[in-house]
């Protein structure tokens, strides 16, 4: 890992920390001086979140160790639980917002207020978790972190609930309070398929999934690039952890020196390898003579694919 992907990554977890308790801080004076009931509940949540937010820094920080003898790959392969732990908190949000709604809605008791003061704080906790959102989601993007993904989407169903507790506040304003666990139960429903895309996502992470068939179709041609290259077959493809192990077969005359054939190796080895999200590429060498070139459809396919889809460009 390199040392700006650590440092920013680390950083997403103490932004996220510092931004939740200043937004309970925030939260909390204004609770005590107007009494809001609907304020006092955003800061409640934004305690939970400040604790949650400090689990979520651990998991980022034991992510972007560096290597060790007993991890000599790094442990980037721990992000996977990180955005479960996450998920996992997703899940539980969700079902608290749609248990309260419930209740809500069987007791009749629509107790959100009216308050100026609320409608400004909710608007602004949704203001800030939208920059969060978006910067969280541009750094998982970029530095390709299920983890950091997973929080920016648990920020946004921050704007979610802050959306559906400001549409209570408006609707007791224009006297239609029910309005508030309607908004909570859509919400919800958001709430868990984010969780599920989360959850989705990572157990692919997990189980050696294979990544898109446009990755698999760069490394393909990244193999075929080369001159000396007369064709690939056995193209396999992989996730460990969030970053993706190759190995296939590269064909070659057969009148090459060992040296030629290894400095073949190496450059497919290295090409590959620069891929973004490719980690480790293990290239077998097939020379003609030993009869091992063979026809892969799978790898004809992917290639012809990409050929067309130029043409047509």
């Amino acid at each position: 890992m390199s040392d700006d992907r650590q440092t920013v990554v680390r950083r997403i977890g103490a932004v996220i920390l510092i931004a939740n308790l200043i937004l309970m801080a925030a939260k909390s004076g204004v609770w005590l001086v107007s009494g809001s009931l609907a304020v006092g509940s955003e800061a409640v949540n934004s305690l939970t979140d400040s604790a949650y937010s400090l689990v979520i820094l651990t998991g980022l920080y034991l992510t972007t160790q560096p290597p060790d003898f007993k991890h000599p790959h790094g442990h980037e392969r721990i992000e996977p639980f990180v955005s479960l732990v996450v998920a996992a908190g997703i899940f539980t949000a969700g079902g608290a917002v749609l248990w309260n709604a419930a209740e809500t809605i069987q007791a009749g008791a629509y107790d959100a207020e009216a308050n100026i003061i609320a409608v400004v704080v909710l608007i602004g906790t949704a203001g800030v978790k939208y920059v969060l959102y978006r910067y969280c989601r541009h750094v998982g993007d970029e530095q390709h972190s299920p983890a950091v993904t997973a929080v920016a989407l648990d920020n946004r169903n921050d704007i979610l609930t802050a959306g559906a507790a400001l549409i209570g506040v408006l609707g007791s304003s224009i006297g239609i309070p029910v309005l508030d666990p309607i908004a909570a139960v859509v919400v919800s429903v958001g709430i868990f398929y984010t969780g599920y895309e989360i959850v989705r996502d990572n157990i692919s992470y997990l189980v050696g999934a294979a990544p898109p068939e446009a990755l698999r179709r760069e490394i393909l041609e990244e193999a075929l690039r080369h001159p000396d290259v007369r064709g690939a077959h056995d193209v396999i493809a992989h996730y460990v952890g969030p970053e993706v192990d190759v190995s296939l077969h590269i064909e070659v005359e057969g009148n090459l020196t060992l040296t030629e054939a290894h400095n073949i190796e190496s450059a497919v080895v290295e090409s590959v390898e620069d891929l973004r999200s490719v980690d480790d590429a293990f290239v077998h060498v097939d020379p003609r003579e030993l009869n091992e070139w063979k026809d892969d459809p799978d790898a004809d396919r992917l290639v012809k694919e990409r050929h067309v889809s130029d043409d047509s460009g």
